[in-house]
């Protein structure tokens, strides 16, 4: 008997097993079935009494106050950040560091980070780099003092880190629609020679102007609402209208669709509601709203009416990390002529001039040294979000769903907000507030900015 051969041939079948082991752990390893799972943040984003709001001090709060909400979207590669906040605006260098800071915070890069604001007007706007051009002019930098953007950039940091340890599993997704009715108007007024004879404002008081037809708008409020089977996480709304009802108060509060928001985060108490505004730069609530303080829960019950209707219409559909994408695609907007001379008008115009218009000049600036913007899109099975820049009008909007009729398309605008007002190429020979001055970008910008929505649309 050659006992030493035998021992040896054990040695080897013990070998081969091992290495068979080994070899089924590594190849696991190499391809795991990664599982969705969600977690949402939701903190306070009202600035102390005594702050500068984007066109006023701040004299006090209301009794609901500025939110910054949003979830973390992990187990479809790098985790996904969506944020929306109660603010007038968040441009440039603040887009920048909101977006660093919380792609840190959940273990992600910046690009997998979306920043938008619902666009309330008593609230603060951040431009660090306003900040930091306005002090180098040896002027105060009065609504873009950084004190409380940083401040909130901390907090949005530590909650997140927070969040994130109690993360659940995401099972399914959920969307649903419905007709928004009396809110939205187009604001801007067409004469009969083609041009803009007169702007519907937030809050209309000439009663000619409310008569005028409603216009070309959106009138669907979109949700898509996130679950762990049976129980739901968080429900994301969009709508596309200027959030005010009255302003320039001095009391910071969220406007009515912060009070929709409300009601329905009472009515369906276990998922946290998010709202982003949508394409809404050429739309208010002009033609409903002559600024009467009780249209302020009128048009937040209508809103809410609107999001309850599509609550209850909503569908649920399994989801799966394979059903999930991140796609962007940066864009570089031509500039309008004459920003640069905004420089001037930092020690001659008004704070609220300067508070409306010198983000363009940074935005300027960084694109004269490569800096572009993402235009980005979150695909979830049959759902797509696609996130946009600045103001951009409703067409944008409804050009986006329309080359997608066979997906559910929701679209948030509002995000980089240094750009202003981004318009049709229509819209820039009918000339109009929108499309002067508040707009830092040219006619160029639709070709553009619907290449962008459309390339990713198609991925």
């Amino acid at each position: 008997m050659n006992l030493p051969g035998i021992f040896c041939l054990k040695i080897k079948l013990r070998l081969a097993a091992l290495f068979f082991v080994l070899w089924s752990a590594t190849a696991g390893a190499q391809a795991p079935q990664q599982s969705l799972k969600l977690s949402t943040f939701d903190i306070d984003a009202t600035p102390p009494i005594g702050s500068q709001l984007t066109y006023d001090p701040m004299i006090n709060n209301w009794d609901l106050g500025l939110r910054a909400k949003g979830i973390i979207l992990s187990g479809a590669g790098q985790p996904i950040v969506m944020c929306s906040v109660d603010w007038i605006g968040i441009s440039n260098d603040s887009q920048d560091e909101f977006k660093r800071v919380m792609a840190a915070a959940a273990g992600t890069i910046p690009s997998r980070v979306v920043v938008h604001a619902i666009h309330q007007h008593d609230a603060p706007a951040s431009d660090l780099g306003a900040e930091q051009l306005m002090r180098s002019a040896g002027v105060k930098p009065g609504a873009f003092e950084g004190v409380y953007t940083r401040d909130l950039i901390r907090r949005l940091d530590e909650a997140i880190q927070k969040s994130i340890i109690s993360a659940v599993p995401l099972t399914h997704i959920g969307t649903g629609q419905a007709k928004v009715s009396m809110v939205s108007s187009n604001r801007r007024i067409i004469g009969p020679d083609g041009k803009v004879r007169a702007s519907r404002t937030s809050a209309t008081k000439d009663s000619l102007l409310r008569a005028e037809p409603e216009g070309l708008i959106d009138p669907m409020v979109s949700l898509i609402s996130f679950w762990n089977n049976d129980k739901p996480l968080a429900v994301l709304s969009y709508y596309a209208s200027h959030p005010q009802s009255y302003y320039r108060t001095g009391i910071a509060n969220p406007d009515f669709p912060g009070i929709a928001r409300f009601m329905r985060q009472l009515a369906v108490p276990d998922a946290l509601h998010i709202h982003f505004n949508g394409a809404g730069g050429n739309i208010t609530a002009g033609k409903y709203n002559d600024g009467s303080k009780e249209n302020r829960l009128i048009l937040a019950q209508r809103l809410a009416d609107g999001m309850k209707r599509a609550w209850e219409t909503t569908t649920r559909e399994p989801i799966a990390s394979s059903a999930v994408s991140w796609n962007v695609e940066p864009v570089a907007l031509a500039p309008a002529a004459g920003i640069d001379n905004l420089e001037a008008a930092l020690k001659t115009q008004t704070s609220v001039f300067i508070a409306n218009n010198i983000s363009k000049l940074v935005w300027l600036r960084r694109l004269q040294a490569g800096k572009k913007i993402d235009i980005s899109s979150l695909a979830l099975g049959k759902a797509r979000i696609v996130h946009l820049p600045g103001e951009p009008f409703v067409e944008y909007q409804l050009a986006a769903k329309a080359a997608r009729p066979d997906l559910f398309v929701a679209v948030a605008g509002y995000g980089d907000y240094g750009v202003g007002y981004i318009g049709t190429a229509k819209a820039y020979d009918e000339g109009g507030y929108e499309t002067g001055q508040a707009s830092a970008v040219t006619a160029e910008a639709e070709a553009t900015l619907m290449n962008a929505i459309n390339k990713l649309l198609k991925k």
